[in-house]
């Protein structure tokens, strides 16, 4: 992906790098200050993560605990701000351990410059977290 890369592009673009389970290349997008918070995280996770190296680390396991299949209802707004887009999107797929189905919906307000993310408000539901196996983050809960 090159610096001229919309942020539409690069956002489908990293959506396919996490249906290949492939979360360096997926991390590989960020700038290495991007910030990535979660306004409706549950207790214990993390509300915010300063950095590449802190976005790694939250993603790492992903894979090991949720099977991402499919990204349907994808619908991406350009805003009055060329570097910024707000997604609205279903991951599907299911849980690892428990064999579950997962259906979430998120919502992302995510900036994109120089070709990478700078910044990404990710409101997804709480709720589907508590889930027996949902847990890829090693939350303190």
């Amino acid at each position: 992906m090159s610096a001229h890369t919309s942020p539409a592009d690069l956002y489908r673009h990293g959506l396919r790098l996490l249906l290949a389970k492939d979360i360096p290349g997926w991390v590989g997008l960020w700038a290495e200050d991007g910030v990535m918070e979660f306004p409706f995280a549950p207790r214990g996770w993390p509300e915010r993560l300063a950095g590449k190296e802190a976005i790694a680390a939250y993603m790492r396991d992903y894979p090991d605990h949720i099977d991402l299949h499919d990204f349907p209802d994808l619908r991406i707004h350009q805003t009055t701000d060329p570097r910024t887009i707000v997604v609205e999107m279903r991951g599907v797929g299911r849980l690892v351990q428990t064999g579950d189905p997962f259906d979430m919906t998120y919502i992302a307000v995510v900036t994109v410059q120089g070709g990478r993310i700078t910044f990404y408000r990710d409101y997804w539901n709480p709720l589907a977290v508590l889930r027996p196996g949902a847990d890829f983050a090693g939350s303190t809960r």
